[in-house]
């Protein structure tokens, strides 16, 4: 442990140093899993107490780079709250910001611009109920227009609307976003919401008529889900991940 790495651990509380320690490790699986874009997008965890603390990826590094020391505490304006030598990106924060905001029911916000998820976005129809894992998607999506890069804050209250309740985000010629109760859920809802478009674009690329799925299995996926996951969500797969992501590289721990 490097003497950086003792110190932040000084600093914060036992629980926050076991965010960081998760959402490091969901920075270092989305690049494992080729859905990062280069340093463009972010992973946000909000900080259990009243003060709206939260951590954010160091901008400038891989995702493949991300310590649970480097990451950065920000508050609601994106001000660093613990000092570090590494920038943050404001624009970046509007969306997770306008998220965190509105729903407290959340913890982590993550978002996404990979090549099969804009795809798809960019689709008049959205996500096609064709395969299982739409399903699960489409039991709680929701769309939010395109309105340019996102660095005005005059666009999170309409953002706000769009989500709802949702914990699936469609942002229309953008990306894919998706909100969890943990950083294990969310990682799990992008997980699936990534599989969910992969699998319509390579559908579509055969040519032939798509079959779907009958709306009335859709209305029932969240009992679904819930047999899937044996009720645990993200947790159910979580230890799995960090196994792997361990043999890996366990440096995100640093």
């Amino acid at each position: 442990m490097n003497a950086s790495t003792q110190n932040v651990k000084q600093l914060v509380s036992a629980e926050e140093w076991q965010l960081r320690v998760d959402l490091a490790a969901c920075y270092r699986l989305v690049a494992h899993y080729g859905w990062s874009d280069l340093v463009f997008t972010h992973i946000t965890a909000r900080i259990p107490g009243p003060e709206h603390h939260f951590l954010i990826n160091p901008y400038g590094l891989m995702f493949d780079e991300i310590t649970a020391s480097s990451l950065v505490k920000i508050d609601m304006q994106c001000n660093k709250v613990i000092d570090s030598p590494y920038p943050v990106n404001p624009a970046g924060f509007v969306i997770h910001s306008a998220v965190h905001e509105a729903r407290e029911d959340i913890v982590c916000v993550m978002h996404t611009h990979t090549r099969a998820g804009v795809g798809v976005s960019a689709q008049k129809n959205g996500i096609l109920p064709i395969s299982q894992q739409s399903t699960f998607v489409l039991g709680s999506l929701a769309y939010h227009n395109y309105e340019g890069v996102a660095f005005r804050e005059e666009e999170k209250p309409r953002l706000q609307a769009a989500l709802g309740t949702a914990n699936f985000l469609m942002l229309r010629n953008h990306g894919l976003l998706v909100c969890g109760k943990t950083i294990a859920d969310a990682f799990l809802s992008m997980y699936t919401f990534e599989s969910t478009c992969q699998i319509q674009i390579a559908a579509q690329a055969g040519g032939g008529e798509l079959t779907q799925v009958n709306p009335k299995i859709v209305e029932g996926v969240g009992l679904a889900m819930k047999v899937q996951t044996g009720g645990l969500g993200g947790t159910f797969v979580w230890p799995s991940l960090i196994r792997k992501l361990d043999k890996l590289d366990p440096t995100y721990k640093d």
